[in-house]
């Protein structure tokens, strides 16, 4: 085989690979539900955590955590961030709005 012919082979097989990481879409309403918590992680405000260690010794150190999502950096609408999600997840538009969807509002 000629050096063009096996890297022709080669290119093929490697697209073939990466074509199988590819998730398979799922139903537009299993990834509305899917969905609704990473619209709440843009919605929310940053999450905080605080700890400190006690040893026999008295204290030990401390830390404080502080994060937040990108869609949160980025200011984005959670209505965005739900639609993208699904369209992303499903490959179809939400058949609902994220502030019709059941469960929204109670968050």
């Amino acid at each position: 085989m000629r050096r063009g012919g096996i890297l022709a082979v080669a290119a093929g097989m490697t697209l073939l690979g990466l074509a199988g990481c590819t998730p398979a879409p799922v139903p537009v309403e299993q990834a509305e539900k899917i969905c609704l918590g990473a619209a709440y992680e843009s919605s929310a405000g940053p999450k905080t955590e605080v700890g400190f260690g006690v040893g026999n010794h008295g204290f030990r150190g401390g830390y404080v955590s502080v994060g937040m999502s990108a869609d949160q950096l980025m200011g984005r609408d959670p209505a965005e961030v739900f639609a993208r999600c699904v369209m992303k997840r499903s490959g179809q538009m939400p058949q609902r709005p994220l502030y019709d969807q059941p469960g929204w509002a109670s968050r």
